[in-house]
């Protein structure tokens, strides 16, 4: 009797267990970032690889990766040159990838933009067409059909890995004539200025330049959780800010050049993005003087999954805390400032140390608080 007893509640626990896992694909390392005015913000990892390609995992692993890490969106773009798995996966369509994630995906809230990786030796390099119709019409061994073709389709473009050392030695992008020539003709639209564990200033520095959309991407081979998140990080990604959540809305942002780059606490991005999101990131939580003192104790919290360093950029100095300081991902702080009066409202100014709008330049940012 007593062993029928526990069987049973086994049975329960594991029938629970199940369902409880069936309806909530959330992670512990979930990522959150706030939306900012006028914007909804999508996270999203435009650069993956499955076993139909070089990858390591089905597609819908990818998709159960993501939704583990809240994201909003993803790509599965497989090189369209590149197949060393073909002898044992066999595939002619080269939407197949696409295909599958997407039927993993229905239950799911999560965007799957068709994607595909058209795959280059230098000068050309490894690009990304995203929005695309048919992967299969981008084969061809002239390196100008595939872009012809992507923009026929519609697809947003963008340069992977610049930086790449296999690629560029130096450890530098370089732009060539036929990049050159793609942004012309409008048909490369962006630029990875983080790609995997890489963040390069000189790819900044090019999207900058020629207008290119500044992106952020994981290029994940292996498994999501032992390149990162075991490793005690997030990957890469691109935040988007959209008008709403949908394929048209992303893709309208993307063209138009609205993200942020993020890897952990990394942000890169143009200033009116960057800017605001930042400031929606850092909550006020509480400001008040201390009693029959001048000092006056701010306190903020972190709501998004990037721990931020901050730089003291205000006429009045902090008391017991440094000048540079850190407010952890999901966590607060109480700076406490000496105001030398009473004040009926301050402008706390802070520069964002780990955050950059152009090489080497970090954001000022700015939280009008108003006092009692």
């Amino acid at each position: 009797m007593r062993l029928q007893i526990l069987i049973f509640c086994v049975h329960i626990f594991l029938i629970t267990t199940v369902r409880s896992q069936d309806h909530n694909h959330v992670g512990s390392k979930a990522l959150s970032y706030p939306d900012i005015p006028g914007f909804i913000t999508l996270k999203s990892d435009l650069h993956q690889h499955t076993v139909f390609s070089d990858g390591e995992v089905w597609p819908s692993i990818r998709v159960m990766e993501a939704m583990r890490e809240n994201l909003d969106v993803i790509s599965l773009t497989e090189h369209l040159e590149y197949q060393p798995h073909k002898d044992d996966i066999p595939h002619p369509d080269r939407n197949r990838s696409y295909e599958l994630a997407l039927a993993e995906a229905e239950e799911h809230d999560l965007l799957v933009v068709h994607g595909s990786e058209i795959t280059r030796n230098a000068p050309i390099g490894h690009s990304n067409a995203l929005f695309i119709t048919d992967a299969n019409l981008l084969l061809d061994t002239n390196p100008r059909v595939p872009f012809a073709e992507a923009n026929k389709q519609g697809a947003f473009v963008f340069w992977n890995h610049p930086a790449w050392y296999r690629q560029s030695p130096t450890g530098n992008p370089v732009l060539s004539d036929f990049q050159l020539e793609l942004i012309k003709r409008g048909e490369l639209h962006g630029i990875e200025v983080i790609n995997e564990y890489d963040y390069a200033e000189e790819s900044l520095a090019i999207a900058l330049e020629h207008n290119l959309t500044i992106m952020g991407t994981s290029d994940i081979h292996g498994l999501i959780d032992w390149q990162y998140l075991e490793k005690g990080f997030h990957r890469p990604i691109t935040l988007v800010f959209a008008k709403e959540r949908s394929l048209e809305s992303l893709r309208t942002a993307l063209v138009e050049g609205r993200t942020v780059a993020v890897y952990n606490s990394l942000l890169v991005g143009k200033s009116e993005f960057l800017i605001p999101l930042i400031q929606k990131c850092i909550q006020v939580k509480r400001a008040e003087y201390i009693e029959n003192t001048q000092i006056l104790e701010i306190e903020l919290e972190n709501i998004s999954s990037s721990d931020l360093l901050f730089e003291n950029r205000m006429e009045y100095t902090f008391y017991s805390n440094a000048a540079v300081f850190e407010i952890p991902a999901g966590e607060t702080r109480i700076l406490k400032v000496k105001t030398l009066e009473q004040q009926k409202q301050i402008s706390l100014k802070l520069k964002a140390l780990k955050a950059y709008t152009a090489p080497k330049t970090s954001p000022e940012i700015s939280w009008l608080i108003q006092l009692n």
